[in-house]
């Protein structure tokens, strides 16, 4: 299951389950678009691959 860490490893900016300013690498690491299009250059600091936005998860009713 895909772990959605809830900040951006660069800025630290929040990004809560349903962001779409979340970007993941296939490793899960986990930035803001901000930082990965402009401070890292599309390329993940950790592993060195790319970055897609990461999924939309759901939240159901009884956890808003």
């Amino acid at each position: 299951m895909l772990e959605l860490r809830p900040t951006c490893e660069h800025s630290n900016k929040p990004l809560p389950p349903a962001s779409l300013e979340a970007r993941i690498c296939t490793y899960e690491c986990t930035f803001c678009a901000s930082c990965a299009e402009t401070v890292i250059g599309n390329v993940c600091p950790n592993c060195g691959g790319g970055f897609v936005p990461r999924p939309i998860r759901e939240i159901p009713p009884e956890k808003r």
